[in-house]
């Protein structure tokens, strides 16, 4: 077998598995040693059913006085099986299992693995696991790997895949150099992927994810180095008048713009009227003004003849550009075409938007990554724009700066980064940096509360929607999980629905909804026609909702500051009052006082760096920070520190060999040659 073999060659995967796996984007050997857990769950001690309570996953022992019984109903058979200790009972109940009869024998004790609820006023648990007691004591306190999941795959095939992948150990041989990995007392690549998906134990772990992060983190960094030295600083091509437009427009609009905004245009300017092609990114915190400042270098492309074009990350969100571009021609009264090109116009559409794009050589495009496909032919296309640009992989950003002759690139980043990670992560870049809020924007309001705070804040959700306002919920599951006690969207909704008032249209978001189901909700809820949307960090790269005045975030500890930072975002942006109100399910006290540095500041450079004053070598449970180049473990703010080792040795090591010819690099140059295997546009080491 190799890395590039497909998955269905493990034992157990057939075709009908092979699409299960497909569908979490696990199509061979290296996509699934590189599907890591989101998540570990460890064993608890053995109790009895007198010593547990709602909600918590336990483990408890058994002993079976009589034979299970099986029940058939019209749709399946039921079976369920009886416990009593110190006067409390508890039921267990497993559909579509009738074997689990012939499995449980009167008199032995067994251990039953599962969430505890309430049900018919007994205590119950639906689907536990079964374990002898020998079984268990071997699990015991040891940490379980929980996998992200699609439909119809269980977390236990996932197991099963992963175990045999490690199993070919030809496969997984060392390449980085001996020097690095006794410098750092890093563990062999093998040892670490065994570990990170199959820990002893905490320390492990830890070790084997420092040693995965850098691995990341290192042939990126690599990889930027060696395509910069490449690229050198191509001429510019275009020619711009050295006049007063951009700000003439200026003056026009209804609001002054910010220091930050009107800095960040005047090095846009100087950029595209300089000797070389501009590569700059704009770092704005949320609500900084982003948009304005990209519409108006636009209309400077415009205005001197050029085409521009802008790929933002969801439809709803281009479709919003392009309404706010037309809003905003009229406003200055330019006659500039703006034309949409998104996935969902139809073919007519689609040839009307291709056939204006030939047609006007100084229009402005705004579209999804449609605007990389083969029929957008654009005509002296100037200025190139990302928006959220860590949400595009960088072969798409690639393919959009090629389709003209050399344009401008401008990448937009709302995710607020210390300038020291920036300068790493965005080396091939300029950066401008955004770190002002509108003037009329009021500061949002924060509050950092318990679960018993619940229902005071459906109530004051309630108020809101009365006063024509609406609110966003969060949750970090998409549906209920055996393994996590958070809160889920899918059943959320339906509990929202019985508390709040009939009249108020309640709806839910997540990432496994289809992209037209996705749009066809967020355009809903723009219009208003929906008051509360339950959702998971899809909103997180969002329209723009004014009329959202309530961000309410459950198990906001499970979230990583800056992601907490970004969806908060999403309300304020309107005239009235914002509220963001964050639910910590943990008795953590390091949580309370992360979740403190938002409740005191709206200002996301110093949400950034105080959080990585605060970060730990096991806080990464359930956390993510950011999407920023989708690294799949690495995070640039907790592992900073590793961020920055990484660094430093690709300066070393280029610095000596920038051929990565020499011997001692040779398996570093052969893992970087298939660095880039991305089948979306997507970081796959």
């Amino acid at each position: 077998m190799e890395l590039n073999s497909p998955i269905r060659e493990l034992k157990g995967i057939g075709e009908k598995t092979e699409k299960l796996f497909q569908k979490i984007g696990v199509y061979t050997l290296r996509d699934i040693l590189l599907h890591y857990p989101r998540d570990y769950v460890r064993f608890p001690e053995k109790k009895y059913v007198n010593q547990t309570a709602v909600g918590e996953t336990a483990a408890v022992l058994v002993r079976i006085s009589s034979a299970p019984l099986v029940k058939k109903t019209r749709r399946m058979q039921i079976t369920t099986a009886r416990t009593e200790a110190g006067g409390v009972t508890m039921q267990f109940v497993w559909f579509r299992m009738p074997y689990i009869k012939n499995m449980l024998k009167p008199g032995n004790i067994y251990v039953f693995y599962g969430k505890v609820i309430a049900k018919n006023n007994d205590l119950a648990m639906e689907q536990p696991a079964i374990y002898t007691v020998e079984q268990y004591e071997k699990l015991e306190n040891n940490l379980l790997p929980i996998y992200p999941l699609s439909f119809g795959l269980t977390n236990r095939m996932v197991q099963k895949a992963v175990k045999q992948a490690l199993e070919q150990e030809n496969l997984l041989a060392e390449y980085l150099p001996a020097d690095i990995l006794e410098k750092y007392d890093f563990v062999p690549y093998r040892e670490a992927l065994q570990q990170v998906h199959f820990p002893d134990d905490m320390e492990h772990l830890i070790a084997a994810r420092r040693r995965l992060v850098f691995d990341e983190f290192f042939f990126f960094i690599l990889n930027m180095r060696k395509q910069k030295e490449i690229a050198q600083k191509e001429e510019n091509p275009f020619t711009f008048a050295e006049d007063s437009f951009v700000e003439e427009l200026i003056e026009k609009l209804p609001y002054p713009l910010t220091g930050a905004q009107k800095k960040t245009l005047e090095e846009i300017k100087g950029d595209m009227h300089g000797k070389y092609v501009m590569q700059r990114l704009i770092q704005g915190d949320v609500g900084s003004g982003k948009t304005i400042v990209a519409f108006l270098a636009m209309a400077e492309a415009s205005h001197n003849g050029y085409q521009s074009a802008i790929m933002a990350p969801t439809e709803v969100l281009a479709r919003q550009h392009f309404e706010t571009f037309q809003a905003n021609c009229k406003l200055f009264g330019l006659d500039i075409p703006v034309i949409l090109v998104t996935g969902s116009l139809t073919a007519k559409q689609k040839r009307e938007a291709y056939e204006k794009i030939r047609l006007f050589p100084n229009a402005m495009i705004i579209g999804t990554n449609a605007l990389i496909q083969e029929k957008v032919i654009y005509q002296n296309l100037a200025l190139v724009i990302t928006d959220e640009q860590h949400r595009f992989g960088v072969k798409q950003r690639e393919s959009l700066t090629e389709k003209g002759i050399r344009p401008h690139t401008l990448v937009m980043s709302a995710t607020p980064i210390p300038r020291t990670l920036a300068i790493i992560i965005y080396g091939d870049l300029d950066i401008s940096v955004m770190n002002e809020v509108p003037a009329k924007r009021l500061p949002i309001k924060n509050c950092v509360v318990n679960t018993a705070y619940r229902p005071k804040a459906y109530n004051f959700i309630q108020d809101e929607v009365a006063k024509g306002h609406q609110a966003y919920i969060i949750c970090p599951l998409v549906e209920a999980s055996e393994n996590s006690d958070c809160e889920n969207v899918t059943d959320y909704t339906e509990k929202l629905r019985s508390q709040l008032d009939e009249r108020v249209t309640v709806a839910c978001l997540h990432g496994k909804m289809k992209a037209e189901e996705k749009n066809q909700i967020m355009e809903r809820f723009l219009q208003n026609e929906i008051q509360v949307l339950v959702s998971t960090t899809v909103i997180e790269v969002g329209v723009n909702v004014p009329n959202a005045t309530v961000m309410m975030i459950e198990n906001a500890e499970r979230f990583g500051l800056a992601q907490l930072h970004q969806l908060r975002g999403r309300v304020g942006r309107g005239d009235a009052q914002s509220y963001c109100i964050m639910i910590n399910g943990s008795d953590s006290k390091q949580a309370n006082k992360r979740l403190e540095i938002l409740n005191k500041s709206n200002d996301g450079f110093y949400i950034a760096g105080e959080d990585l004053k605060l970060r730990g070598p096991g806080d990464f449970f359930g956390i993510r920070q950011s999407g920023i180049m989708d690294f799949k473990l690495g995070d640039i703010y907790q592992d900073a520190e590793v961020l920055k080792q990484a660094s430093e040795e690709c300066d070393r090591i280029l610095e000596k060999d920038f051929s990565l010819d020499l011997e001692e690099n040779f398996d570093l140059k052969k893992r970087l040659e298939s660095y880039w295997e991305d089948r979306a546009g997507k970081l796959n080491l």
